[in-house]
């Protein structure tokens, strides 16, 4: 077949090509029409399916740690459950306005137990922080090492919150045997209801 015979070819006639000449006609048309097809089809479902296939891991991360707090939705309530035991023990451990002096009694009352002497007790103003207010108390007291170590003990064990901060020890005096100790307690007491 000569190239001169394919530009006289006649579209109407086209049952009676060559069948090689048939065969690319059917070829060419077949990847006109999947080209097509893709172009206008598929490329956007494709575009489509990644975005999806996105979505899906996702999701499937989100179910994944649902699910681990689904498990253990029980573990989760016990937990909530001991620690709002644990928070209203913490509660009663924080005295009402009415027994604020009782604790400060208390606290200088430890200190002379374990012999220590005061030459500052000053109670501050309370201030208010969130659901309680907190009351520091600045205090100047000299004894022994081993005086000081009993008295942050007994603060320890008193049935009451006091915590002890910016503790600063002097040095030893020659003549009496015995040192200072510069320290900040901090009682607190929770808001009542009408506060």
């Amino acid at each position: 077949m000569e190239l001169s015979s394919i530009t006289e070819l006649d579209f109407n006639e086209s049952g009676e090509w060559p069948t090689p000449i048939k065969s690319i006609a059917i070829l060419l048309i077949c990847v006109l029409v999947w080209g097509g097809g893709y172009y206008f089809q598929l490329k956007d479902k494709k575009i489509e399916l990644e975005a999806l296939e996105q979505k899906e891991v996702e999701l499937r991360t989100t179910f994944e740690v649902k699910q681990a707090k689904a498990v253990n939705l029980e573990a989760y309530k016990e937990q909530l459950a001991e620690m709002r035991v644990m928070f209203a023990s913490m509660l009663e451990q924080l005295p009402k306005k009415t027994e604020v002096p009782e604790l400060l009694v208390d606290i200088s009352r430890t200190g002379l137990i374990n012999g220590l002497e005061f030459e500052l007790f000053q109670p501050q103003g309370e201030r208010p922080i969130d659901f309680y207010a907190e009351l520091p108390i600045n205090m100047k007291v000299t004894g022994n090492y081993h005086q000081f170590g009993e008295f942050i003990s007994g603060i320890a064990s008193l049935p009451r919150i006091v915590t002890l901060h910016d503790m600063q020890m002097g040095p030893l005096n020659e003549k009496t045997g015995k040192m200072t100790m510069d320290v900040q307690a901090k009682t607190y007491r929770y808001f009542d209801e009408q506060e």
